[in-house]
């Protein structure tokens, strides 16, 4: 899955969990160069967590790459757990990893829900962001959700029914609720059954072409099991009131340097969101890519994504030159 924009193949050079909450333990490392320059990895989903290519968007040599699983996601424990598993709660462990990591101040790079998750982030500590990187911008507004479930089936039709029958007929006039019983019910294997269907929808649909090496990946069950009950939960019982707040918000962040990619072609997160973030948000320096959809591994999102990061190591700022 790898292209040739992408760094080689990074080791961490630390690592370790960290207790938050009541509950939950996070998964932190630390790739690059200790002395490099700071950077905060933001993964998607929510519920994703990091991969091995998250690693290879920055130079070893130039950056101290700081990457988090985020709650209920990837190596974090419980797997999957919804409870204390909220945005503010992911925000304080960044906090907890940045002051144990000894940063005083970091870049940070997100995509998708990192999209979300890292707007949200410098929204709230706007003095500890240095800036940002974007790729695949979500708002979680209720229009996005309402997308995703229902009308991205106008688009791959074949996708959306293969997600629509896993429900019974008589649940599937809120999408969400039927998936929510399932993926929060007392039988295991019907839940794990639905957190499979979602996940390999989402999958499927993040390459402008059909790539079955990278849907696969969404089949595998505790990628699944913590992307689907997260990303449920998240757009049940965590949505922003209003839902329009991160746009409502920018002012906080208009100082900081940022710049965005966005696939022309990205079917789950629609390129109107970056425009609207756009519209809000003049100083924004962004880039639509002409042949790629929602996947950072997408060659044109990759390149722009590294050139971003390049950037930030020849002057301190992701923006291109006017």
């Amino acid at each position: 899955m790898a292209n040739a924009f992408f760094f080689p193949p990074a080791m961490p050079i630390a690592s370790g969990m960290l207790k938050v909450g009541g509950m939950h333990e996070i998964y932190w490392e630390e790739c690059g160069r200790p002395d490099g320059i700071p950077i905060l990895f933001v993964h998607g989903g929510p519920g994703a967590g990091c991969s091995e290519f998250d690693r290879r968007f920055f130079d070893p040599a130039r950056f101290r790459v700081i990457l988090v699983d985020q709650r209920g996601s990837g190596r974090s424990r419980p797997l999957g757990e919804l409870t204390e598993n909220t945005i503010d709660a992911l925000v304080a462990d960044f906090e907890g990893v940045r002051e144990l990591r000894g940063i005083e101040r970091w870049h940070v790079f997100g995509g998708s829900w990192g999209s979300t998750l890292s707007l949200y982030y410098a929204q709230q500590h706007p003095e500890r962001v240095l800036s940002l990187v974007l790729r695949g911008i979500w708002l979680l507004r209720d229009h996005e959700i309402q997308w995703w479930l229902y009308e991205l089936g106008w688009l791959q039709p074949e996708l959306w029914q293969r997600f629509v029958a896993e429900l019974p007929e008589s649940e599937r006039g809120d999408l969400l609720e039927g998936y929510w019983r399932r993926l929060t019910g007392p039988d295991h294997g019907l839940a794990l059954s639905a957190a499979r269907a979602w996940s390999i929808y989402e999958g499927s649909s993040c390459t402008l072409l059909p790539n079955a090496e990278f849907a696969g990946m969404f089949a595998k069950d505790d990628l699944a099991w913590s992307l689907a009950r997260i990303e449920a939960h998240y757009m049940r019982n965590q949505r922003f009131r209003p839902d329009t707040l991160l746009l409502d918000r920018v002012a906080n962040i208009r100082h900081i340097p940022a710049f965005a990619v966005h696939g022309r072609y990205d079917i789950v997160c629609p390129v109107k969101s970056l425009t609207d973030l756009a519209a809000a948000w003049p100083e924004l320096d962004r880039e639509i890519v002409a042949d790629a959809g929602h996947s950072s591994h997408e060659p044109g999102i990759t390149r722009e994504l590294v050139a971003a990061t390049n950037r930030i190591a020849a002057t301190g700022s992701p923006v291109r030159a006017k």
